[in-house]
């Protein structure tokens, strides 16, 4: 949440030695505003869901926007894509890659009071490593022996082989983040639940009311600069529209994220410049629909290939997107590392698609609008969450191009907990999805693409290199000559997209829309995943 925040000078310092940023550098975090005088100031966010436990070593129902105010890293991932320290002051490599040595900061307290030292640290990945299997879709996992206690305030950590996304998975906002231990389970496990969310960062829990609120409040012992707000409540609003509502007519301050408004109501409160302003963010991930390359028909390259050729991106974008997100045509951003590759984009091509299917095999019945072969329809399922406005928008526009090329598709919208089910045991021909961005992509989101733990598994199952995908992704992760990453991630991505397992839509990217008479100085940080409240500031009533 807080990356970015050093000095020009440290940036160049700490992205090559591993230097320790000053706590009141100014870099992406402003100087905090002067406390109000009439009180306690709070900024209202308007939300879909409520925070969770705040288990900062586990996922959902956790949200990753609250983990990042409470919890911290060792290392900080940056707008300019770099690891910075952060918890940690530096650190040190050994020659063979296996072991990474860090110093850490002297002057940070956890939000109950209690120092944070190493042996905080290795308890917290004590008790990552305790579930262990559970975050087997990050490499990093699956290679980590453990932290080991070198003196009070330096912690080595051991590896199995030389893994080269080390630093960029430390800084990930889970499963490797830093609680006080005496909040950490008698047993030395999180996996099934924590004492209380006690954790390093800007702000600490004051309240958590399920289907109302989350209020936050800042943390005294904060190492850092003190956040301007005094108080963050998210409330709870699961309808889009009424969430708009809620800020029109002040309830609600701000809404942030991918989809917290309808992009139609996003370009009303652009028009509104007297009262709100708004704001979108560059892309950082794909929104896309992963296509499952074993279940019958789409384990049909033929009918994946199609697919995308069939598929109208331009429409989308305008008639369900509005023109914020703009279109893609690969996995992953071209900004995003080992991916700008000359690969050649699938073009809208409706004839073409349909010239596809023929030739593969799959007629058009007498009279008929959906394909045939061997006498089995050309009939798909298409799973998103059903109160997504946006993946149900795109959903239909997807029902009536394939139509037109004689692929049926029945929709199928479903809570959150039941799509995430059906990625897992594969019961779905496409799929709702998007990549991770950064800084996940490629590594991680490819990394977790070798275990049935999200649709990428499923969709890639049944593509006949498989088993040579996987294994180079394991070597790619392991790989310490940089033009033989630069050669085994060109095969992995051009192979994704020949087998065409994924249909990419649009470059996604978050909104915001805030209230100018509230709130002020509000931009987006570093990953899909921040909301920097460290950066806003409460606007000074006249």
């Amino acid at each position: 949440m807080l990356g970015g925040c050093i000095a020009a000078l440290a940036l160049a310092a700490c992205s090559q030695q591993g230097a320790a940023p000053s706590a009141t550098a100014s870099g992406d975090q402003p100087a905090a505003a002067s406390a109000s005088t009439t009180g306690p100031s709070r900024l209202v966010f308007a939300m879909a869901r409520n925070a969770g436990p705040l288990n900062p070593h586990l996922y959902s129902p956790n949200q990753m926007y609250a983990q990042e105010m409470v919890y911290e890293p060792l290392v900080r991932y940056t707008k300019e894509g770099k690891v910075i320290p952060w918890l940690a002051e530096s650190w040190e490599i050994s020659e063979d890659g296996k072991s990474y040595t860090f110093k850490l900061r002297t002057d940070v307290k956890f939000s109950d009071g209690s120092a944070f030292d190493a042996e905080a640290v290795k308890k917290n990945i004590d008790a990552v490593l305790a579930n262990r299997k559970r975050h087997e879709w990050m490499d990093l996992m699956n290679q980590l022996e453990g932290a080991e206690v070198v003196d009070k305030h330096t912690v080595k950590f051991n590896l199995k082989a030389a893994y080269y996304p080390f630093l960029a998975e430390m800084s990930l906002v889970r499963p490797l983040r830093f609680m006080a231990p005496s909040a950490i389970p008698d047993s030395g496990s999180t996996a099934e639940g924590i004492k209380a969310p006690i954790g390093t960062g800007p702000f600490m829990v004051k309240e958590l009311k399920d289907g109302e609120y989350d209020l936050f409040a800042r943390n005294p012992h904060y190492w850092g600069e003190k956040p301007a707000f005094d108080e963050v409540m998210f409330k709870v609003i699961p309808d889009t529209n009424s969430r708009a509502l809620a800020l029109e007519s002040g309830e609600a301050d701000i809404v942030f994220g991918d989809g917290p408004i309808t992009p139609d109501a996003y370009n009303r409160f652009k028009g509104m410049t007297d009262q709100f302003a708004v704001s979108a963010s560059q892309g950082f991930a794909t929104r896309l629909f992963v296509i499952n390359s074993k279940r019958f028909p789409t384990n049909d390259l033929a009918v994946r290939k199609a697919i995308n050729h069939a598929t109208n991106k331009d429409a989308i974008i305008k008639n369900v997107l509005f023109d914020i997100e703009p279109r893609a045509d690969m996995l992953f951003t071209s900004n995003t590392p080992y991916a700008n590759i000359n690969l050649k984009p699938y073009e809208y091509n409706a004839e073409g698609a349909a010239q596809l299917l023929e030739e593969a095999g799959w007629k058009l019945p007498a009279g008929g609008k959906v394909r045939e072969k061997d006498g089995k329809k050309l009939a798909i399922d298409l799973s998103f969450i059903g109160n997504e406005g946006k993946d149900r928008a795109i959903a239909e526009i997807l029902q009536a191009d394939l139509g037109k090329v004689g692929i049926q598709v029945n929709l199928v919208g479903e809570e959150a907990a039941a799509k995430l089910a059906r990625e897992k045991d594969g019961n779905f021909h496409m799929i709702a999805h998007a990549s991770f961005g950064p800084p996940y992509d490629p590594q991680s989101f490819l990394s977790q693409a070798r275990k049935p733990s999200h649709g990428d598994y499923r969709g890639q199952e049944g593509i006949p290199m498989k088993a040579e995908l996987d294994q180079k992704i394991t070597q790619v992760l392991q790989e310490t000559d940089e033009a033989k990453r630069v050669e085994l991630w060109t095969w992995i991505l051009t192979t994704l997209h020949e087998q065409a397992v994924y249909l990419p839509i649009s470059s996604r990217n978050l909104i915001e829309v805030h209230n100018i008479n509230k709130v002020g100085n509000v931009g987006f940080g570093a990953t899909v995943s921040e909301y920097p409240i460290w950066s806003m500031q409460p606007v000074q009533k006249k």
